[in-house]
């Protein structure tokens, strides 16, 4: 049965405006991202917190010179594993608009204390931290919010404005520093203090923002304020209460959480806890999500956003400016692949394609660079003679921009998309909020352990050997891809259980194809009439507590 096409109604100012605030938070992680990349590659931070080597370094000065540089990089992902724990209870209690204006007030104290250190290097990593517990909560209560209040048929579409805006974030970084690079002395901390200033400035607007906006009715429906949802769901929609396309919405919300209710194991903390791994469709999302999460991040195409400079001067760009300058265009061509893949990709070929293509063009990227360093080891000593080198050499920084497409195409993409949308009402937010934390733990890691692997002495790997680990890494994503992701672009969140209801070995290869057509009310909207719309609202409002006969009333329909 072929889904039916909402209302034009539905694609309006109010919901533009949601997607575009929350949206923006991407811009947290990408400035964090894209600004302290280039700040530890500017002369003016290394010499004021100890980064600069000396003339003739030992194994150990470098090692502790990498470790130290992997603290202050890092420290916003160890916040940022607080953050998302600490989304899951905010978002649950105090709903998606107060976590976000709180999550704010964090991420600008965090920052002022980042850039007032003044040398300090205990205060930057405490500074670094509080940001991080902002940063983190970004992760969590954005994804959520956005797929809470968008249409089905371009859910994608607004969750990947939260990417995009990750890459937005990471362009914007990369020019400042580029920009502070040539403008500013490399004695004086502004050089690095005016780009950081971004992060209060964006933090500001989307605190402002969020008193304009509409809180999700699916969080309002949660909580038992459902005279609230309707009135909010009208607004989204821009269509009247009473209209069919709000009210099919609103009894799957109902639907979903009564059959969650029926299933609950406890209203503790742990009660979500057990539901999430003793479940067994929740189970199968849950690991889903942290594969994702740990393939996606040990590929190696956010290691290259992270340490982008230190890149490029190791496949032979030299000075700080050319560095930060071809760091910069790696920016922009992360933003235009990230905006392609969530305007055109996305909801139009299908979540699994859209990554499977992206994963593919890094598996290739990764691949050229670790066989050219391992046929041209001279390189990472600025050593390259023949012209064929060079053109080699030519090639493998083009890679770079080319992991890049492909890591927004794929994994980025779907690492925020996916695990906002795969998990029940009940249980979605701390679903997301375990999912991030795994993320922001790999993050760490690899912020950490990718300085120690490029050295070319124990512990390294030397840097042909960390491409070829990046590259057998993402070649193993493309295989999980395959058999355990399943396509979602076109189910509303409702009927997610009906795919993930399936037996755990064909949901990633079959499950869109075997439960096409079946799931919530909201997807056979021109094929009920108002008649049963309004059996079915009656039953829900007058027995809602122990859920009778309205499940098999949608399931008759839904045959």
């Amino acid at each position: 049965m072929p889904l039916p096409i909402p209302p034009r109604e539905v694609l309006n100012w109010r919901l533009f405006y949601a997607v575009i605030c929350f949206g923006l938070m991407g811009a947290a992680r990408g400035l964090d991202e894209g600004l302290i990349g280039t700040t530890v590659a500017q002369k003016s931070f290394m010499s004021e917190y100890g980064l600069v080597p000396s003339k003739k370094p030992t194994t150990a000065e470098l090692a502790m010179l990498a470790n130290r540089k992997g603290n202050i990089t890092a420290m916003v992902q160890i916040g940022s594993v607080g953050g998302a724990l600490l989304a899951f209870i905010l978002c649950d209690k105090l709903g998606r608009l107060w976590a976000a204006r709180q999550l704010c007030c964090v991420w600008i104290i965090g920052t002022i204390v980042y850039i007032t250190a003044n040398g300090n290097y205990g205060q930057i990593l405490a500074g670094r931290f509080v940001m991080g517990l902002g940063i983190g909560q970004t992760t969590v209560v954005a994804p959520a919010y956005l797929t809470e209040v968008a249409p089905r048929t371009i859910r994608g579409l607004c969750v990947c404005i939260f990417s995009g805006s990750v890459y937005l974030g990471i362009m914007l970084g990369y020019f400042a520093n580029f920009g502070t690079s040539l403008h500013i002395s490399n004695k004086n901390s502004l050089q690095w203090v005016e780009p950081t200033l971004m992060h209060i400035i964006f933090a500001s607007i989307i605190f402002v923002m969020s008193f304009f906006a509409l809180e999700s009715p699916r969080w309002l429906c949660k909580v038992k304020r459902y005279d609230e949802a309707a009135a909010m769901m009208a607004k989204l929609r821009h269509l009247p209460e009473d209209h069919h396309y709000v009210r099919t919405e609103l009894i799957d919300i109902r639907d979903q959480l009564e059959r969650e209710q029926e299933a609950t194991m406890g209203s503790s903390f742990f009660g979500p806890l057990k539901e999430l791994f003793l479940i067994g469709s929740n189970r199968y999302r849950i690991v889903l999500g942290l594969m994702c999460q740990l393939l996606g991040q040990w590929s190696g195409a956010n290691s290259m956003t992270i340490y982008a400079p230190q890149f490029f001067q190791l496949l032979g760009t030299t000075g700080q400016s050319e560095s930060l300058f071809a760091t910069a265009i790696f920016g922009v061509v992360k933003l235009v692949s990230a905006l392609t893949c969530a305007f055109f990709l996305v909801d139009f070929i299908g979540r699994k394609r859209a990554l499977s293509i992206g994963i593919i063009i890094q598996f290739i990227a990764m691949l050229y660079i670790a066989i050219y360093l391992t046929s041209v080891p001279t390189i990472t000593a600025g050593k390259v003679q023949s012209g064929a080198a060079k053109h080699a050499a030519t090639g493998a920084i083009a890679m770079i921009y080319f992991s890049g497409v492909g890591w927004a195409l794929g994994w980025n993409s779907i690492q925020y998309l996916i695990g906002a949308e795969i998990f029940p009402l009940r249980v979605r937010a701390l679903g997301t909020s375990i999912i991030m934390c795994f993320h922001f733990i790999n993050q760490y890691g690899n912020s950490k352990a990718v300085p120690l692997m490029l050295l070319t002495q124990s512990p390294g790997l030397k840097p042909q050997g960390t491409f070829w680990f990046f590259a057998a890494v993402t070649l193993l994503g493309l295989v999980y891809v395959w058999f355990f992701v399943p396509e979602t672009a076109g189910k509303s969140l409702e009927a997610m259980d009906e795919m993930f209801g399936l037996p755990w070995h064909v949901i990633g290869r079959k499950g869109a194809k075997l439960t096409e057509g079946m799931g919530a009310l909201s997807e056979m909207v021109g094929h009920v009439d108002n008649e049963k719309l309004a059996q079915l609202e009656a039953e829900h409002a007058e027995h809602y507590e122990h859920a009778p006969q309205a499940r098999a009333e949608l399931a008759t329909e839904r045959a």
